[in-house]
C-alpha cells in the first residue's frame, strides 16, 4: 500500500495491549525538553494508530514482533531493532502485522513556533537501535513517576531519554560527506538535484551514495531529496504568504501538480489544504 486516501484519526488499543505512558502534564520535566509524552506499549492486534497532524518530532523504536509504520508515504515494515524518527506535521500511522505482537517505545515531542525541531537534514529516517536503553528509561521514568518518592531521579530518567533520541536524530558516527552534502543540499532545494550531481558533489559513486544513504538513513539519495523539499515546503506554507507555484519552484518542482501529489504522499495533506489547517 503506497497511498493513505481513506486514513481518518484514530486510536485502537484492542484488550490485550498494554500502555506504560508519562505525559508532561504529569512530569514536568518532560516538559522543560518540550517533551509531549514517552511510552511503551506492548501491543496485538487490532492494536491501530493514526495522527493526521504530528504536533512534533516522534522517535519510533521496536523491541520485539512486527509492525507497520507510514513513513516517506509508504507503509513500512518494523522489527525487532529498527527505530524511525518523524517530524512534525506529518500524518502519522502505525499498526500490529496481523498474528504477532507488537513491543514498542516512543517520544514525542511538542514542537514550539520558535524553536527548531531536532530533527535534523541528516537524521535517519529509519536505522538499527539497540532499544533496550531507551525502553528501560522510559519504564524507570514512568515507575518513579508513580511512586514519586525522588524528584530527582525523574529528571535523570528524562535526560537519559532526550540525550538518546538527540543521539538517533544526529549519530555521531555519520559519515562526514554525508553530513556535509546534506547540509549543503537542504541551502539549495531549488536546484535541479539528481543522483548523478549529489554523488559528484560529495565525491563518490553513484552506488557508493546509495549504499550509504540506506545504511544511515533509511532512504536512497533522491528520497531524502523529496523529504527534505517537502520539510521546507510545509515550512513555507506555514510561514509565508507566498503562492504554492511559488513554494513549489523554491522547492525545485516546476509542476506544481506534481509538487502538490507529492506533498499529499508525503505529509498526508495537499499543500493549500495543509496551510488552512495551520492558520
Amino acid at each position: 500500500m503506497s497511498t493513505h486516501p481513506s486514513l481518518q484519526e484514530t486510536h485502537i488499543a484492542g484488550p490485550d495491549s498494554r500502555v506504560w505512558k508519562v505525559t508532561a502534564a504529569d512530569c514536568p520535566g518532560l516538559a522543560n525538553h518540550h517533551i509531549a509524552h514517552v511510552a511503551v506499549a506492548d501491543t496485538a492486534p487490532p492494536y491501530e494508530v493514526v495522527r493526521m497532524d504530528l504536533a512534533g518530532t516522534f522517535l519510533f523504536s521496536c523491541h520485539s514482533g512486527r509492525g507497520r509504520i507510514l513513513l516517506d508515504g509508504r507503509w513500512q515494515l518494523m522489527r525487532a531493532g529498527d527505530a524511525c524518527i518523524a517530524p512534525p506535521h506529518v500524518l502519522l500511522a502505525f499498526h500490529c502485522e496481523p498474528k504477532h505482537r507488537w513491543e514498542i517505545t516512543w517520544v514525542r515531542y511538542q514542537q514550539p513556533a520558535d524553536q527548531k525541531p531536532i530533527i535534523q537534514s541528516s537524521s535517519p529516517s529509519m536505522a538499527k537501535l539497540d532499544s533496550e536503553p531507551i525502553r528501560h528509561a522510559v519504564l524507570g521514568l514512568y515507575h518513579e513517576q508513580q511512586s514519586q518518592h525522588a524528584p530527582a531521579t525523574v529528571r535523570h530518567w528524562v535526560e537519559i531519554i532526550h540525550t538518546y533520541v538527540a543521539r538517533f536524530a544526529s549519530p555521531w558516527q555519520t559519515d562526514d560527506r554525508l553530513g556535509a552534502l546534506w547540509e549543503y543540499v537542504a541551502a539549495r532545494l531549488g536546484e535541479p538535484w539528481s543522483l548523478d550531481v549529489l554523488a559528484r558533489r560529495c565525491h563518490l559513486s553513484t552506488e557508493h551514495l546509495r549504499r550509504l544513504c540506506r545504511r544511515e538513513l533509511g532512504r536512497s539519495p533522491m528520497h531524502h531529496v523529496i523529504y527534505l523539499r517537502m520539510q521546507y515546503a510545509a515550512r513555507l506554507l506555514t510561514t509565508t504568504d507566498d503562492k504554492i507555484e511559488t513554494i513549489a519552484h523554491d522547492c525545485g518542482y516546476e509542476n506544481p501538480f506534481v509538487f502538490s501529489t507529492t506533498f499529499k504522499k508525503w505529509v498526508g495533506w495537499r499543500p493549500s489544504d495543509y496551510r488552512a489547517r495551520k492558520r
